[in-house]
C-alpha cells in the first residue's frame, strides 16, 4: 500500500478532538515570554533604583557642598571684615611710623647740630690763634702804612704793596670765619659729588692750629695722582674728619710719640679713608661701644660722648660703613668706607 494510501484510510479527527487537543496542550511558548518580561521587568526596576539612590547621593552631596560653600562665603565674609579692619589698623600704623620716622629725622638733626656746635666749641681756641695771624698782619701793614703817610715818605708802590698783603690778609681771614659760619649753619642737607681732599684739607685747617699747640705731627699720604669723589653732603663728611681727628688728638695726650696719619684712597668702587694714631689704642672690650651715643672714656666733663655716635650715623646716612682696628698700646685706627660717586675720581693736580 502507498503512503498515499495509508494516509487516506487513517481516520479523521474530529473538530471536538481538535479542541480538546488544544486546551489540554500546554502553552509553552506563551510562559516563556511572559517570564522573559518579567526578568526584563525585574531588571529595569534594580536599574532604576540605582538610579534612584546615585541621584539621591549626588542631592545629598550637592547639599553638601552648598552648605561648606555657605560656610565658606561666612567664613570669607567674616575674612573680608577682619581685613577691612586689619587695613584701617595698617594705615593707622603705617602714619604712625612715618611721623616716628619724621621725628626720628628731625632728632637726629638736632643730634647732629649739637655735635657741630659741641666741635665749634671746642675748635674756637684754634680757631683764635689762626685769625691772630692774619690780625697782626694787618696791623703792622696798615701801621706801615700810617708811618709813612706822617712821616711825609710817600712811597705809592710801597704803600700799594703794603695795602694788597692787608687784602690778601683781610680775604685769609674772611675765609676762615665763613668757612666756621658755614660749618655750624643749620641748613638742609644738599647732595652732590664731593672731592675727599678739599674735605681733608678743610678740616685740617680748621684742626691746624690745635694739633701745633699739642705738638701732633700729621702726615697725610699722597693722593697718587687721583683724588676720590664721593655723592654726598660736604659739611657733613667735613665733620667726620674733624671728629676722627679731635678723637685721635684726645688719644694722644700723655704719648710718647703724637702723630695722626690720614690716607685716602678707591679700591674698587670703594673710597676709603684711614685716621691712624699712636695714642694707647681703646681699653680691651670697648670696641663696640665706642659709637654709643654719649659712651665716652674721658672724664666727666671732658667729653659730650657724641663725636663717634655722630660720625657713625653720618657715614650710615652716606651709605657707607665705620670700624675700628685697636691695638692696645700702639694706637686705634678708624676706617671709613663710601661708595665711588659713579665711578668719578678728580685728577689730583698736584
Amino acid at each position: 500500500m502507498t503512503a498515499e494510501g495509508a494516509l487516506a484510510e487513517r481516520p479523521k479527527p474530529s473538530e471536538g478532538t481538535v479542541l480538546r487537543d488544544l486546551v489540554a496542550a500546554p502553552p509553552v511558548v506563551h510562559e516563556q515570554s511572559s517570564a522573559d518580561a518579567g526578568d526584563r521587568l525585574r531588571e529595569r526596576v534594580i536599574e532604576l533604583e540605582s538610579r534612584v539612590r546615585q541621584a539621591e547621593e549626588r542631592r545629598r552631596a550637592i547639599l553638601h557642598i552648598m552648605g561648606d560653600l555657605n560656610e565658606s562665603n561666612r567664613r570669607l565674609a567674616d575674612q573680608r571684615k577682619a581685613m577691612i579692619h586689619i587695613m584701617g589698623d595698617l594705615r593707622e600704623t603705617t602714619a604712625e611710623i612715618e611721623r616716628r620716622e619724621h621725628e626720628l629725622r628731625d632728632k637726629q638733626e638736632q643730634l647732629v647740630q649739637a655735635g657741630k656746635m659741641a666741635t665749634l666749641g671746642e675748635l674756637t681756641t684754634g680757631v683764635a690763634h689762626e685769625l691772630n695771624n692774619p690780625l697782626n698782619n694787618i696791623g703792622l701793614f696798615v701801621g706801615n702804612v700810617i708811618d709813612h703817610v706822617r712821616l711825609k715818605r710817600i712811597d705809592e708802590e710801597r704803600i700799594v704793596h703794603d695795602l694788597e698783603r692787608v687784602m690778601e690778609q683781610v680775604k685769609k681771614a674772611t675765609e676762615i670765619i665763613s668757612h666756621l659760619r658755614t660749618f655750624g649753619r643749620a641748613a638742609p642737607v644738599s647732595i652732590g659729588p664731593v672731592s675727599m681732599r678739599d674735605v681733608i684739607e678743610r678740616s685740617l685747617s680748621l684742626m691746624h692750629e690745635q694739633l701745633r699747640l699739642r705738638q701732633i705731627d700729621v702726615r697725610l699720604a699722597p693722593y697718587r695722582n687721583r683724588v676720590p669723589v664721593v655723592e654726598g653732603n660736604s659739611i657733613q663728611l667735613e665733620q667726620v674728619v674733624i671728629n676722627l681727628l679731635t678723637n685721635a688728638r684726645d688719644a694722644l695726650e700723655g704719648a710718647a710719640s703724637k702723630a695722626i696719619s690720614i690716607d685716602c684712597g678707591v679700591s674698587g668702587n670703594v673710597v676709603s679713608l684711614v685716621v691712624r694714631d699712636t695714642g694707647p689704642g681703646i681699653p680691651p672690650g670697648l670696641e663696640r661701644r665706642i659709637f654709643d651715643p654719649f659712651f665716652t672714656t674721658k672724664e666727666v666733663g671732658s667729653g659730650t660722648g657724641l663725636g663717634l655716635s655722630i660720625t657713625y650715623a653720618i657715614i650710615e646716612d652716606h651709605g657707607g660703613t665705620i670700624s675700628v682696628e685697636n691695638i692696645a698700646g700702639e694706637g686705634a685706627s678708624f676706617r671709613v668706607e663710601l661708595p665711588l660717586a659713579d665711578g668719578l675720581l678728580e685728577q689730583d693736580a698736584g
